[in-house]
């Protein structure tokens, strides 16, 4: 059984939560509701993405020769050129959601959240164009089928 189909779905989550929760802090911030140390939920959870979508690459490449033999290497490289995107979109969000935990002026903090907080929204559709990808690899070009085994059913 291939690991990449379990590791992905953790970073594509995570990618669209990330606009609700980086809007809803940035809000409450800015709103006094929060202190701004919160924020910090916002980097961990940045983070997370980040570091899941290079696993989740990791464990591609790991299955990649694989699935090649069955769907062909244009259909593989155009999945692994959006995966990139969606990491470096991501670590790109990140060091946004970082700089404003550290900048020390609040109002400055607060509007290079904003920016990580509209980023966020890219990323989102970087996921979705990888996942459409990566979907078009398993239901059009058969790349589950590299993974299949005859197990002897239809007794």
């Amino acid at each position: 059984m291939p690991f990449h189909p379990i590791v992905v779905h953790l970073p594509v989550a995570l990618a669209i939560l990330m606009p609700l929760v980086t809007i809803g802090l940035l809000l409450a911030w800015s709103r006094g509701l929060f202190q701004r140390r919160t924020w910090s939920i916002a980097i961990a959870l940045q983070a997370l993405l980040v570091g899941s979508g290079l696993l989740a690459m990791r464990t591609g490449e790991h299955d990649e020769e694989r699935v090649e033999a069955v769907a062909g290497e244009s259909v593989i490289e155009a999945h692994e050129e959006a995966a990139e995107r969606f990491v470096y979109g991501g670590a790109a969000v990140l060091v946004l959601a970082l700089a404003a935990g550290l900048i020390p002026r609040d109002r400055a903090a607060r509007a290079v959240a904003a920016l990580a907080a509209t980023g966020t929204l890219v990323v989102v559709g970087l996921g979705y164009l990888t996942g459409e990808s990566g979907g078009e690899l398993v239901y059009r070009h058969g790349a589950a089928s590299a993974f299949a085994t005859d197990t002897g059913a239809g007794t």
